[in-house]
């Protein structure tokens, strides 16, 4: 699938000719989609657990009292007693409202990338797993945005539809915050797949597991590197798998072997 539009062009990272090495039709690949999407709206049904808000009010102005209670020993130092309950409960409803959710979408993101990275290793190194299932995958050589979520059903639901849900639970987002973190997770998966490099987007800016990286990972000389996904690329880098760190070693081991060639 290609649309040309003149600006963009120079940003494309691959050429046409490049395209026509996709093993799997455009159709072929709205269907899966669709049926992901199907799959996961199934799974957010069956995770919704309904909305107490009486009860959730409570525990919100008890969440806000008990980290209120906590800063103000220490806010009390520097002010009057008045103003120390006013600052302090200020700082109880940031805490609550911003650093918590902060914390906990971060949490999530590291949970996603451990559980993403485990089974995206495997599915490549248990050959009767790839074969079957991670294969379909990498029928795309040559990504596009959608293509992003083209997985075998069974693969899309362990891998990304129960990565995430297992983020939200562990973490334990509200349904506001965790509607962002999925809205987030796919715009950075599209994003990843999408097949430009724009030097200004800011998830490249502020990713190294961009769509270069991992397009990578979609070429036969990367494919048994770059498994991270789909934001940090720390996995990859304490395990040896970046594929820069494994040019660098084949290089190196090959360097070595000249070099006892030559002594002998």
């Amino acid at each position: 699938m290609k649309l040309n539009i003149p600006f963009f062009e120079q940003y494309r990272i691959h050429s046409p000719e490049d395209q026509k090495r996709n093993k799997v039709s455009f159709i072929k690949v709205l269907v899966m989609v669709a049926l992901q999407h199907v799959v996961q709206i199934i799974l957010g049904i069956a995770l919704f657990k309904g909305v107490d808000h009486a009860a959730d009010q409570l525990k919100y102005e008890e969440a806000i009292v008990k980290y209120s209670t906590l800063v103000l020993p220490i806010v009390n130092q520097f002010t009057l007693d008045k103003q120390g309950y006013i600052i302090a409960n200020q700082i109880g409803l940031f805490i609550q409202n911003f650093l918590v959710p902060t914390i906990q979408f971060f949490i999530a993101m590291f949970i996603v990338d451990t559980h993403q990275y485990v089974l995206h290793r495997m599915a490549h190194t248990i050959k009767f797993v790839y074969k079957y299932m991670h294969s379909h995958h990498h029928r795309l050589y040559v990504p596009y945005a959608f293509g992003a979520l083209y997985n075998h059903p069974l693969e899309g639901f362990l891998l990304d539809s129960c990565g995430a849900a297992l983020a939200f639970e562990l973490t334990g987002m509200s349904p506001r915050l965790g509607m962002y973190f999925f809205t987030f997770s796919t715009l950075k998966t599209v994003n990843d797949h999408c097949g430009y490099y724009f030097p200004w987007d800011p998830l490249t800016v502020c990713f190294g597991n961009n769509v270069i990286y991992h397009d990578i990972h979609h070429q036969p000389h990367g494919i048994k590197t770059n498994f991270a996904q789909p934001f940090f690329t720390f996995w990859d880098r304490l395990l040896n798998t970046e594929y820069h760190q494994v040019v660098k070693a084949k290089a190196e081991t090959k360097a070595k072997a000249k070099s006892a060639e030559k002594s002998q």
